[in-house]
């Protein structure tokens, strides 16, 4: 046990810390980080292929009362006939479309016989930077519009605040309940998102690529590395334990040689690195 003694140092101690706490942040958080978007990227994906090819139906069918919501169903096509509702119009900024920066324009849509729902009208491109440009409002009266289901999007307790600027009520997010608290409006769990040629439509958003991303890669990368540090230190122990147990019988050969009046050959601090960490090639 005393050649072990050399573990119980604060440089071993604070290393097998640190090696501990990488590898249960690996297995734990960094590992289920990736994975789980990567879960989610491929069901978004799945999700989309099947919309492709299903025809629209009554927004009624997943969203028949005021809090539905249906996240099972997100970018399924589906129809609506009713109003926009004047005075509900809000901004989301800080959107990104094709690679360059863009505002979404939403507007509350009470449904025939259904509920009162948020609907995405598009995106417009930012003037002189950030300036806010002219938006046409929707359509009055009666209209039938094709939409697709969306799910709503969180916001973190720290959220940023909304806010008006430029005449338009702008947020950070599409989330529901927020944006009802601030139309003083009841709007359903999901949003419905134009396609082209809709009233009331912009620039219909595009759908994104279909591509599974990095994720499963990068998952698997955090849970090797959770499985290769704590090899790397059992590495450096052994080959600490090693080297000491043969520094140790070194000494005892010394010791056996002066007692026979042999000088000892002396040993450069390269020689003792080079044991420990290897040589140079």
């Amino acid at each position: 046990m005393r050649r072990l003694a050399f573990l119980f140092r604060p440089g071993w101690i604070a290393l097998a810390l640190v090696v501990a706490a990488f590898t249960y942040l690996a297995f734990t958080v960094l590992a289920p980080w990736q994975l789980g978007k990567n879960t989610t990227t491929s069901r978004e994906n799945r999700q989309i292929e099947a919309s492709l090819t299903a025809d629209p139906v009554p927004v009624t069918d997943f969203l028949p009362q005021q809090d539905s919501s249906a996240p099972d169903a997100q970018w399924r096509r589906v129809t609506a006939t009713g109003r926009y509702l004047p005075g509900t119009q809000v901004l989301v900024r800080l959107r990104v479309v094709g690679a360059a920066p863009a505002y979404e324009a939403l507007c509350a849509f009470a449904v025939d016989g259904g509920p009162t729902v948020l609907v995405n009208r598009g995106y417009i491109a930012p003037e002189q930077g950030t300036a806010v440009p002219p938006i046409a409002a929707p359509p009055t009266g009666t209209v039938t519009i094709t939409a697709r289901l969306r799910d709503s999007e969180t916001t973190s307790a720290e959220r940023r605040q909304p806010f008006t600027e430029s005449g338009f009520l702008q947020v950070y997010a599409i989330d529901t309940s927020q944006i009802a608290e601030l139309v003083k409006t009841p709007l359903a769990g999901s949003y419905l998102q134009l396609t082209d040629n809709q009233p009331g439509v912009l620039k219909a958003l595009p759908l994104p690529q279909l591509d599974a991303g990095p994720f499963l890669s990068y998952g698997i990368q955090w849970i090797a590395f959770g499985i290769l540090a704590p090899i790397g230190l059992g590495y450096f122990l052994y080959s600490e334990i090693r080297i000491r147990r043969r520094e140790a019988a070194a000494r005892a050969g010394a010791e056996s040689d002066s007692a026979a009046g042999i000088p000892a050959q002396p040993v450069t601090v390269e020689e003792k690195l080079a044991d420990r960490y290897g040589r140079r090639r």
